[in-house]
């Protein structure tokens, strides 16, 4: 249990850097939520502590991408229930197509994941159950040259937290804290 926002905001930190480079950490796929109240679950890709900034990856036809540019406020919930530790983070989305920082994200994806921007975009009506895939990569993976027309539909969603709430649940009390990305904090009643 701990004593200062310090500690909070270090087991924070901790926690999103671990779930991002973790695919079996608790909230690798937080619950992200747009401004139309549409949630959904995404793989946390990368999270920076000193901007505060989390990245995600996402199908630039996805109608979340839509919404984010049209009203950046976006949410994400995440819950350790190993720890009994809940981070509910409140900010803007931003999306981003182009530029070094997309290419890498781009690059460092396996061919087995980038498949999934060659196939019907996200939404689109089928008249049987569908995968959206090419039939050539339902199970295949493509190669580098296959891939090339699906890096169009590549997009990034960062998300730059403003404030996050952290509940701590514990039988001999429970602990809340408000903290602020410009370092400003509180402790609040759970």
């Amino acid at each position: 249990m701990y004593d200062t926002l310090d500690e909070v905001r270090a087991d924070l930190s901790a926690r999103l850097a671990n779930a991002a480079g973790n695919r079996h950490s608790a909230m690798h796929t937080p619950v992200v939520a747009t401004a139309d109240a549409d949630a959904r679950m995404m793989v946390l890709r990368a999270f920076d502590a000193d901007s505060w900034t989390l990245r995600f990856h996402t199908d630039a036809r996805s109608p979340k991408v839509a919404v984010i540019e049209g009203d950046p406020r976006i949410a994400m919930l995440g819950y350790d229930r190993d720890a009994k530790v809940q981070l509910r983070l409140r900010g803007t989305g931003r999306i981003e197509r182009d530029g070094a920082m997309v290419d890498a994200a781009w690059a460092e994806s396996t061919n087995f994941a980038r498949r999934c921007y060659l196939g019907e975009g996200p939404g689109a009506v089928s008249k049987e159950p569908t995968s959206g895939l090419p039939p050539e990569f339902e199970r295949d993976e493509p190669d580098y040259a296959q891939l090339i027309p699906a890096r169009e539909n590549f997009a990034v969603l960062l998300m730059q937290a403003d404030e996050v709430d952290w509940f701590s649940l514990a039988h001999n009390g429970h602990r809340r804290a408000l903290l602020m990305r410009d370092g400003r904090g509180r402790w609040i009643a759970p």
